[in-house]
């Protein structure tokens, strides 16, 4: 399987520490979305040229949370990732779709404006700080993000409380979410050297763009 992705982009990382948790290897087309030579490339597989883009053969599909739950129900040993369980599934959609409508939605918000140098404003700042406060509830109302247990809810979570670091939020007054994040990461075989090549390739990234931090 081929997966077209960037690590620095959070809903790539959701793809791929769902991978690393079923213990599945994709092989990974680093794609440079400001490189016309690799959007060319990406745009003859996929005509909405997004990443991630994962190709299973003839099959070709986009969007992080509809590949994550591709992988989980084809490689999954069992269905501890996305249950099977109406009312547990129901409410890892839920955290799935507050992910992409709400917590990432507003740090994505917040980091265009850190990206193009400008201080977000102070309604941007007030949602962030609403989705985060009810992060942090959920989080902490269970061990993990929708269950007693790792789902790909807590992943797809996870990259988005990751972006933060992009502009340097902290997280001093969310207990519950450092908590989690402490107890979410050891569950990813050698996430540490998956933190340490996001880390380099965030940095070279910022490094290119001159972004200040």
């Amino acid at each position: 399987m081929e997966l077209y992705s960037d690590i620095i982009s959070p809903p790539c990382q959701t793809v791929l520490l769902t991978a690393r948790k079923l213990g599945i290897t994709l092989n990974i087309k680093k794609i440079d979305l400001e490189d016309p030579a690799d959007m060319a490339a990406l745009t003859k597989v996929n005509p909405q040229h997004m990443i991630p883009t994962l190709v299973d053969g003839d099959h070709v599909m986009w969007e992080s949370y509809a590949i994550a739950i591709y992988l989980v129900e084809k490689y999954g040993k069992d269905d501890s990732l996305y249950p099977k369980d109406l009312k547990v599934r129901s409410v890892v959609n839920q955290r799935l779709f507050f992910d992409i409508g709400t917590l990432y939605k507003n740090v994505l918000a917040n980091l265009e404006e850190a990206l193009a140098d400008r201080k977000p404003s102070e309604e941007m700042e007030t949602k962030l700080k609403k989705a985060l406060d009810l992060a942090e509830r959920f989080v902490t109302e269970r061990s993990y993000a929708a269950a007693d247990h790792l789902t790909i809810a807590d992943i797809a979570m996870l990259s988005s409380i990751t972006a933060l670091g992009w502009f340097q939020y902290g997280l001093e007054s969310y207990p519950g979410i450092r908590a989690w994040v402490s107890r979410v990461t050891p569950e990813f075989p050698d996430y540490e050297a998956f933190k340490q090549e996001l880390q380099e390739q965030t940095k070279l990234y910022i490094e290119k763009h001159q972004i200040a931090q």
